[in-house]
């Protein structure tokens, strides 16, 4: 059995800090810096005017003219669920969690610890977890989520499907509960186009239309309301190595980029790296006016050269919405050590092949961003034609040059 635990309204609870009396009222995450005009987690108060999230700014307003719209805090949302996360390491889960609010672990190598049954370890879990937190238990990550979805955390109740009972709860379940999973967030719309409103319905259709008709989305779909779903994946006990710098007022421009490059080196000179290099790292800024910012960059090639990490971070600083008060930067996933060494002589043909290599990439990354025709070349046929179309043609670059 897969248990899922859930906490509503994290980013909201994490922008009002020590504000919380502020949730009877109507409230909302205001949109973030560089993305659509749309709030965000919304208060109950202000769903009763009819603003829920994902709604655009104009017409949360409309709808409710005392809606107060708060800057969001990514920062203390991944820290407060960073906690709830290494509480349930604690208790002996191995969780997964691709987002704040969301986890899921199975239960059948912790019923040992807990009395040998699901419910001394949904019991554990209640006690080793703040309140508000609901929880659900089903043969798969997509039904426990949807048990979850119907508990109350008032009570501490969880809700519980058995593997002989998940097809009857699902079929009555809507089938906008496919967007919990990111690469379905825009299906629901076309199958309720299609006349097709439960997971029932959509679970009678034969595999073959789905695929024809949606492809691998379909097929995923499909599995999803019969009730199968893809394996856990727990995450990696994580490295908390991070860098964080205080700003004087109005830093901006050759400024930002001195601290940025005073960042980069504190956090190579860290003896947590121990030789790693960097594969992920993430940029984040605390505003004066109040909310953070976080930006997570991946490196093309993991690193440890502080001149190409500051180059790959540097253009990122021109994205911050508001003067900061502080800046930071922390390791999201390191790399394989830094033992790389150059040859004493160059080989015959090494830099060569070198170049080669790095243009290969350079192209696999263009066509996987754009298709196979963004890499072409020019070919000669018959230049002595004096049809211009019959002297040269595009064909495929090789990507081994």
């Amino acid at each position: 059995m897969v248990v899922a635990v859930l906490l509503p309204r994290l980013e909201l609870l994490a922008a009002l800090g020590d504000r919380s009396a502020l949730i009877a009222e109507p409230v909302a995450l205001a949109p973030e810096a560089g993305r659509r005009a749309v709030v965000g987690e919304t208060s109950p108060a202000a769903e009763g005017f009819g603003v829920m999230a994902g709604m655009a700014v104009g017409e949360s307003l409309s709808r409710c003219p005392e809606l107060r719209l708060l800057p969001p805090d990514p920062e203390a949302a991944r820290a407060r669920w960073s906690g709830i996360l290494d509480a349930l390491e604690g208790m002996g889960a191995a969780p997964e969690s691709d987002r704040p609010g969301q986890a899921f672990f199975t239960a059948e190598g912790m019923q040992g610890l807990h009395g040998g049954r699901l419910e001394g370890v949904l019991a554990a879990t209640r006690r080793a977890l703040p309140r508000g937190i609901k929880l659900g238990a089903g043969p798969s990550r997509f039904c426990a989520r949807a048990a979850a979805g119907r508990a109350r955390p008032r009570t501490g109740g969880a809700v519980v499907v058995r593997p002989e009972e998940a097809g009857g709860f699902l079929a009555s379940l809507p089938v906008t509960l496919l967007r919990t999973r990111p690469e379905l967030a825009s299906l629901p719309d076309i199958l309720e186009r299609l006349g097709l409103r439960t997971l029932g319905q959509l679970a009678a259709l034969p595999a073959s239309a789905l695929s024809e008709r949606f492809g691998h989305p379909g097929l995923l779909a499909l599995d999803l309301a019969q009730g199968r779903d893809t394996p856990l994946e727990p995450r990696r006990p994580p490295e908390p190595v991070a860098e964080r710098l205080d700003l004087p007022e109005a830093v901006s421009g050759p400024q930002l980029e001195r601290a940025l490059e005073l960042l980069v080196g504190r956090l190579l000179a860290r003896s947590e790296r121990r030789g790693r290099t960097l594969r992920s790292v993430a940029l984040s800024a605390r505003f004066v006016e109040g909310g953070t910012w976080r930006l997570a960059v991946t490196l093309r090639q993991a690193s440890a050269e502080a001149e190409r990490i500051r180059l790959v971070l540097g253009p990122r600083l021109a994205e911050l919405p508001a003067p900061a008060e502080s800046i930071g930067i922390e390791v999201e996933a390191f790399g394989p050590p830094a033992h790389d060494q150059g040859a004493l002589v160059e080989e015959q043909g090494a830099v060569s092949s070198v170049r080669q290599r790095r243009i290969g990439e350079a192209i696999r990354q263009a066509r996987q961003a754009a298709g196979e025709a963004a890499a072409l070349r020019v070919l000669e046929v018959d230049p002595d034609s004096r049809v211009p179309e019959r002297r040269a043609m595009l064909a495929p670059f090789e990507e081994g040059g």
